[in-house]
């Protein structure tokens, strides 16, 4: 089908119209604010969320979060006061009161996180340090984050923004630092293993020298009541046989001849031949010689 110019021409002008209706008008989220342009030069700030009007083709609309945003700059090695390095990883929440400001300062949050990051590292870099790790990792980390963000907070309105939070989400020690204080932990450990080893082998002579003084004291004492013991037993025994020696005088002077031959030979095989003379007429009588 062959189009005439009339209708050639109807179609660009409704083509015109469409472009000009659907470039007219935009939507503003309520997430969003927005500022009109008009070829590059800010006209119209919105903050009112809903359907607006702009001039199609000479203006055009920006649109800039209202909500918390997040600014997370890139960590950075920082000096302590006690000359320590460690790497912070500092972040912070704002958010965009002054879109106009924000917008002709840094235009978009890209580049304002580029820029705000380098005043909060420079910020957190100069506060940190005055203070030593020991102090950083206590409760005065508080302290130190209030002076940080009271230092951020003097450039906020440069940029239009109000930063609602700042924190030090991590801190690390360089790897260097790492091995120095780890070689200097597991020194003072070896240190305190010595003297604890140390202490004990100490500890364990006292208890030996202490255990041996009473064992030499508990065999001394019962040796000397062993021996006190055995001397009133001899004592008593000698007193029964005297007892017994005065009843039957002459019975106990043939025992004891008997134990005494006994002490002298022993248990062995050996014949005894006993001499006629007074010492066997004495306990076995006379024995008459045979021829």
């Amino acid at each position: 089908m062959r189009l005439s110019p009339r209708n050639i021409i109807y179609l660009l002008v409704f083509f015109v119209i469409f472009l000009t209706v659907t470039g007219a008008f935009f939507v503003v989220n309520e997430t969003k604010q927005a500022i009109v342009l008009q070829f590059g030069e800010p006209r119209q700030l919105i903050n009112e969320p809903g359907l607006q009007f702009k001039v199609p083709f000479i203006q055009d609309a920006v649109y800039l979060d209202r909500r918390m945003l997040n600014l997370d700059p890139q960590p950075e090695e920082m000096i302590l006061s006690d000359q320590k390095r460690i790497i912070v990883d500092s972040f912070a929440r704002y958010k965009i009161i002054d879109p106009l400001k924000f917008f002709q300062t840094v235009r978009n949050e890209t580049t304002f996180s580029d820029r705000f990051g380098r005043i909060i590292n420079a910020a957190v870099r100069g506060v940190i340090a005055q203070y030593s790790l020991t102090s950083l990792l206590s409760e005065e980390r508080v302290k130190i984050m209030n002076k940080i963000q009271t230092q951020v907070k003097l450039n906020e309105m440069d940029f239009g923004v109000e930063i609602l939070d700042i924190r030090i989400g991590r801190t690390d020690l360089t790897e260097q630092v790492s091995n120095n204080v780890f070689q200097r932990m597991r020194s003072e450990r070896d240190k305190e293993a010595n003297l604890l080893r140390a202490e004990g082998e100490e500890l364990s002579k006292e208890i030996t020298a202490s255990a041996d003084r009473q064992q030499t004291v508990i065999i001394a004492e019962a040796e000397r009541t062993s021996s006190i013991l055995r001397g009133e037993g001899d004592a008593e025994k000698n007193k029964i046989l005297a007892e017994a020696y005065g009843l039957d005088k002459e019975f106990f002077d043939f025992l004891r001849t008997m134990q005494a031959c006994r002490e002298t030979f022993g248990d062995t095989e050996m014949s005894m031949v006993i001499v006629p003379g007074e010492v066997c007429e004495k306990f076995f009588g006379e024995i008459n010689n045979t021829n």
